[in-house]
């Protein structure tokens, strides 16, 4: 009798696998191809099962290109632990059947093209530990039945349509490490919740609103909302790693107290908000922040010297802001800052010298636009940016910042401001433009042959364009306008292949407008304003009415870029491309219009993820990700 009903219990095993298989109507890999009644069904593809009763306990079948439904007889799969279908074209409704499996520990459906609602009946698995249903096209409200699962460690329900408020008795499941909702279309007020063991907290781009309740995980991503203030019991959290409370509407003056705990934060992000007053000054010895990005706010004031004990900075973003200050000169001691930007604020005198031997040793991108500097440009500092002089080829497409939260920088291109959603670690620019400068451009920043974005323009600039520019085999944006330019466009700058940008416009530049290369692609608005100018794409043309030659210039071994930069042919090779960081621009515009999906992903670090979906972003909420 034992022997019947372990055999009759294996059957009901069978004929729920093959339901499910035939609820599949393409299997582009032929995976189920062993899936027939003639084979052991604990050797069928995706397949486990357990050693002495012979029930399947695992069913795993990720990224297999399966196309079809979930069958409802899944719920027959009465020993059932995990169920993995992540990253495949199912279809239709989450079956109901699912919260028959009482000891279903793993349910992870993400990246497919489900539709309907969570079904409250999952609230009766209580033995789940990990609900992954992200990227779908789930709506409707969080189940409140999900509070019943008493082992819930992972509740991951990202980038679906998700709507209503989140259920408070989510807080209150201890055993609960990650809670991930963001880009969803959530709203209301969040409740305070008592949770200890939260790791990871992410709501960003939904529509919640109101005061933030008392924090208490460790990393805490509410971009993206509606929430208005910060919470004074927020002085006596220290455990926190992430606090990112950007785009929201947060009023009043920032907490001081935001520096005491920083031995424990590594990202303050406030950005895009409508804090006023003084930045914090209480930066302690020993802090361990990263990244701190004030920009988009209206915060006044000085630049707080205590700045100077934040030894592991990387990324300082104090842009649009009404900050009143000289340039803060002792930042150039920080060893690892890549990223400074203090565009559209009140800062005026010159930059002055280097103070230290090696300063910015580490300076990749450099923002001081549409400010007040004067004097002549920081020659001395262009000198010593050792990390835009060295092409890294080992570095990759990589992006700065943490596994869940990504630096983001916004830059200007051809009079457009872009907010990019992350920052490639071969990404360098410079941005002096909308400042008072004068004197000459200096030749030694031909030397800086990583740079990708040049922009000088808006100032008061006089003399010739150096040659030595036509060494930077890297650049792909140049940008001189709006300034006292005199003589010819060297000709050595038609070596720059990568070139998209160029703007000489509204100087005093004359004689040929050299041909070949890059420059074959510039129409008129790159010239405009120089009357002396003559040639291809002008219709003045010049009095020789010759087609100018432009054979290679002879260079010194150290001014030829081909000795300079090492491998810029390798970099061609290895698909960094004509305009690579620029097309990544073009396509973050594009995102903003239709949001497609794939480049969510790459903006985030998750290449590996399918681009099939992309049209699922087409409706959206504006700017969903960031």
């Amino acid at each position: 009798m034992v022997e019947l009903a372990i055999c009759s219990s294996n059957f009901t095993d069978q004929l729920a696998l093959l339901s499910f298989k035939s609820s599949i109507n393409f299997d582009p890999n032929n995976v189920l191809s062993n899936w027939t009644q003639e084979t052991d069904f604990c050797g069928w593809v995706g397949v486990l099962c357990s050693r002495r009763r012979q029930r399947v306990t695992g069913l795993i079948l990720r990224s297999m290109g399966l196309q079809g439904t979930i069958s409802s007889h899944v719920g027959n799969l009465s020993f059932l632990r995990v169920l993995d279908l992540r990253n495949n074209s199912f279809h239709g409704h989450l079956t109901n059947e699912i919260g028959r499996l009482l000891r279903l520990r793993l349910l992870v459906l993400a990246e497919n093209n489900l539709t309907g609602t969570i079904p409250p009946s999952f609230g009766n698995a209580t033995s789940l530990k990990i609900i992954a249903l992200a990227r779908n096209y789930i709506c409707g409200r969080i189940p409140t039945e999900l509070a019943q699962l008493p082992k819930l460690q992972i509740i991951s329900l990202s980038d679906n349509y998700l709507t209503g408020p989140i259920p408070s008795g989510l807080f209150n499941i201890l055993s609960l490490s990650y809670l991930l909702l963001d880009a969803n279309q959530l709203n209301g007020q969040l409740q305070a919740f008592p949770n200890n063991s939260l790791q990871f907290l992410d709501l960003r781009f939904n529509e919640l609103s109101g005061p933030i309740p008392l924090l208490v995980a460790t990393n805490f991503l509410i971009s993206h909302n509606k929430f208005t203030e910060i919470p004074l019991a927020l002085c006596n959290v220290s455990s926190i790693k992430i606090l990112d409370l950007s785009h929201n509407s947060l009023s009043g003056v920032i907490p001081q107290c935001l520096g005491n705990f920083s031995n424990v934060l590594s990202v303050l992000d406030l950005r895009m908000n409508d804090f006023h007053g003084s930045i914090p000054t209480s930066f302690v010895e020993g802090n361990k922040l990263r990244s701190i990005d004030l920009n988009g706010n209206q915060l006044e004031g000085k630049v707080p010297r205590s700045l100077a004990t934040c030894r592991h900075l990387e990324v300082l973003d104090f842009g649009n802001n009404n900050i009143n200050d000289t340039f803060p000169y002792w930042l150039e001691t920080l060893p690892e800052l890549q990223v400074l930007v203090f565009q559209s604020n009140k800062f005026h005198g010159p930059m002055g010298s280097s103070k230290t031997q090696l300063p910015f040793p580490k300076l990749r991108i450099l923002d001081l636009s549409h400010n007040e500097f004067s004097g002549f440009l920081p020659t001395t500092y262009f000198k010593h940016f050792k990390a835009m002089t060295i092409i890294n080829e080992t570095v990759g497409l990589r992006y700065m910042g943490e596994s869940y939260y990504h630096d983001s920088v916004t830059i200007m291109i051809k009079g457009l401001e872009i907010e990019l959603p992350g920052i490639l670690t071969i990404f360098t620019t410079i941005d002096l433009s909308h400042n008072k400068f004068s004197g000459e451009i200096p030749n030694v920043i031909g030397k800086l042959y990583a740079l990708r974005l040049l922009n000088l323009s808006h100032n008061n600039l006089v003399g010739n364009i150096p040659s030595s520019l036509g060494n930077l085999c890297s650049l792909e944006s140049l940008d001189l306008s709006s300034n006292q330019l005199s003589g010819k466009i060297p000709s050595q700058l038609t070596s720059l292949t990568f070139l998209a940008v160029l703007n000489f416009s509204e100087n005093h530049l004359e004689g040929h407008i050299p041909r070949g290369n890059q420059f074959e692609t510039f129409d008129n608005s790159s010239y405009n304003g120089n009357l002396a100018l003559c040639g291809f794409p002008l219709s003045k043309e010049c009095e020789d009415n010759k087609t100018q030659l432009h054979p290679t210039p002879m260079l010194h071994k150290e001014d030829d870029p081909t000795f300079a930069c090492g491998f810029c042919w390798k970099v061609v090779q290895i698909g960094y491309g004509c305009g690579m960081v620029l097309g990544l621009v073009m396509g973050y515009i594009m995102f903003l219009i239709g949001k497609p999906k794939w480049f969510v992903r790459i903006a985030e670090g998750e290449q590996q993820k399918k681009g099939k979906r992309s049209h699922k972003g087409g409706n959206r909420n504006g700017g969903r990700r960031k």
